[in-house]
């Protein structure tokens, strides 16, 4: 039985409803009925009841035979453990692939938990340009469910690297399952640069499930576009604001951060909750027509959610991403002169927001160097925001003592790839994404003007004038490569090429040092826009060569850049010496020509990095002092 039929049922809908169950099974049925002796009466209500009983079978995948002409070479075979029912597998891979690499861990588990018989056929490629592996991989996946690593007799699921070679120098890194944010918690040498020959002691990392992923997409019913500068936040009833974020025009994409729980969605208080409502959601735990979505995040695996809103009917023609400051009224205006009087008050209470990326312990040292020397040319409250993503315990570990030896705040940002989006696979280049890809989600809302600052610069001046600058309607603004040190005319890609043809006249940027307005660019949607140049030429794997740098400078005429003065960054590759003096920064940039270590060329460009280096290290031994007493003291108690 169908039913209850609503509105807008027609007899073109019955018809087409016969003649896919006839095509499905009814056919087949039939023809094999026909050549049965039974009486034409019956045969319409036998051919019906058979297909009613066969459709409410689980369906179930033909089998597949796979057979080849020779099996003596390319081929392992395991017979059964148990002279009892077996399962017979046969699997097909390419050694030298990372299904491969997965597939292996998989058979193993499978051949412990059930009695199996297995062919397994290297279907190898002919010829080969490369090593198409460049990685040891192992899949964690225990055939039952063990102890966690808080219980003394296992260390939980576990991952081990035998025989690998020596002379290679080695990168540890973790591949995660869609849903999951994981962060290392401890590690005994640094995981960026493991050199086995230098290492006399078992290489070992523990990594936590930090947060689950709570990710959606979210489209106005009216428009069946993504709502443009939508803000979402998550919370408790207690804390109705924990996490927030905006919406992607990207296929109306948002991400949220969180644990095991119950949590309620809501549009954010301001323009987005003043504009828009919910109207529907799928794949929450409240009911469709509530405005606050309730979530329970009870499983490991991926929560997808699809929100739908539109405006208010008096709001039609708001935008969120309108700037109101564009078109006061007089009483707007009144209460800005008003606020301006309390302007020198709020300066007081004035944040100067300095971002920056490091992996590896020695771009850690290079890190808290530049901070150190950010502290000492500003006399504004400095916060520091560092992608969380990369960091060593040992760096989350020293922070805390840094910030409150130095006066600092700092805080620690993190977003996943999202699976959608072309994804990288070294991490030197998945770390130039962040640094440009998601500018628009990773920071909280509130926050309104941000400076990138490489973890190998030196600051010498006050950044307050930086973030201060007159960007002129830009979303954000870089430092020009210098020009001035003319033996390195060679080296300047950009002088010639797809580069001079594409910039004409205008200059390319390096990306070591920029200002980026964020109430701007996310007004303009610059995130969404750069993300989907990124998708297009990302599939090639000529383009983006240096992807922070490349995008940005590659969508100079859909997203502008405000060329900042040469001063505001010096580079000893790029730049003469006699404009060394007027330098606000320096950067520690590549000498293609002379290749120098970065140290030694810290040590000889910049002279107070020593002093600084020297600072940072006696902190760090005084932390590792007291670090050893309060161990000591416990003992003793």
């Amino acid at each position: 039985f169908l039913g209850p039929l609503h509105e807008g049922i027609y007899a073109e809908d019955f018809y087409l409803l016969e003649r896919i169950t006839f095509s499905n099974l009814v056919e087949k049925i039939t023809d094999i009925v026909a050549n049965m002796e039974i009486d034409t009466k019956n045969m319409s209500d036998l051919v019906m009841k058979i297909d009613a009983l066969v459709s409410s079978l689980p369906k179930r995948a033909s089998r597949y035979d796979v057979t080849f002409l020779k099996e003596n070479h390319s081929i392992i075979k395991m017979n059964p453990q148990e002279n009892d029912m077996i399962f017979e597998v046969i699997a097909i891979v390419d050694p030298l692939t990372r299904e491969a690499q997965k597939m292996a861990q998989l058979l193993v588990v499978l051949g412990k938990i059930i009695n199996m018989k297995i062919k397994l056929f290297m279907n190898c490629r002919d010829k080969l340009s490369e090593a198409p592996l460049e990685s040891f991989y192992r899949f964690v996946l225990e055939p039952e469910l063990i102890l966690g690593a808080n219980d003394m007799s296992s260390l939980g699921p576990v991952a081990k690297f035998l025989d690998i070679p020596e002379s290679p120098l080695l990168t540890l890194n973790m591949i995660t399952p869609e849903g999951w944010l994981v962060e290392i918690v401890h590690s005994n040498c640094d995981l960026d640069n493991i050199h086995l020959k230098d290492i006399e002691k078992t290489v070992t990392a523990e990594y936590e499930l930090e947060y689950l992923l709570l990710e959606g997409h979210c489209f106005d019913t009216r428009t069946e576009q993504p709502p443009r500068g939508l803000q979402f936040t998550l919370g408790t009833k207690n804390k109705p604001v924990m996490f927030d974020t905006i919406v992607m025009v990207n296929l109306g994409y948002f991400q949220l951060k969180a644990n095991p729980g119950t949590w309620i969605l809501k549009l954010r208080q301001g323009r987005s909750e003043d504009i828009y409502q919910i109207v529907g959601h799928e794949g929450t735990d409240s009911q469709p027509d509530l405005q606050h979505v309730i979530v329970v995040l009870n499983s490991f695996k991926s929560n997808i959610l699809e929100v739908q809103v539109h405006k208010k009917p008096d709001k039609i023609k708001e935008d969120i991403l309108s700037d109101k400051d564009e078109r006061k009224g007089i009483w707007d205006s009144i209460k800005s002169f008003t606020l301006r009087l309390h302007e020198e008050d709020k300066k007081e209470k004035d944040v100067l927001n300095i971002f920056s990326v490091a992996s590896g312990l020695l771009y850690e040292r290079f890190l808290r160097i530049m901070m150190l020397s950010v502290l000492r040319n500003t006399k504004t409250p400095v916060k520091f925001w560092f992608l969380k993503n990369y960091l060593s315990p040992t760096f989350k570990e020293v922070i805390p003592h840094m910030a409150k030896e130095y006066g600092f705040q700092y805080e620690l940002v993190q977003y996943k790839w999202p699976h959608w989006l072309h994804q990288q696979t070294e991490k030197q280049r998945i770390i130039w994404g962040y640094k440009i890809l998601f500018l628009d989600v990773l920071f909280p809302l509130a926050v309104d003007k941000i400076i990138f600052v490489d973890a190998d610069q030196i600051v010498r001046h006050d950044l307050k004038e930086l973030r201060d600058f007159d960007l002129d309607g830009a979303p954000y603004g870089y430092t020009p490569f210098c020009d001035s040190r003319t033996d390195m005319d060679g080296y300047r890609f950009w002088k010639t090429g797809y580069w001079a043809s594409h910039l004409s006249r205008r200059k390319y940027h390096i990306s070591a040092l920029y200002v980026v307005d964020l109430k701007k660019f996310r007004r303009i949607a610059a995130g969404d826009r750069l993300r989907g140049q990124y998708q297009v030429l990302s599939q090639d794997p000529n383009s983006l060569s240096n992807l922070d740098q490349d995008l940005p400078n590659n969508m100079i005429y859909q997203v502008a850049i405000k060329s900042l003065p040469q001063d505001w960054l010096w580079c000893e590759t790029w730049c003469d010496d006699e404009s060394k003096q007027r330098a606000k920064t320096i950067d520690l940039c590549n000498n293609p020509k002379t290749k120098e270590p970065k140290l030694k060329a810290a040590a000889r460009i910049v002279p107070e990095w020593v002093e600084y280096d020297t600072e940072i290290k006696q902190l760090l031994d005084h932390l590792e002092n007291e670090k050893k007493n309060a161990i000591l003291t416990h003992d003793e108690l």
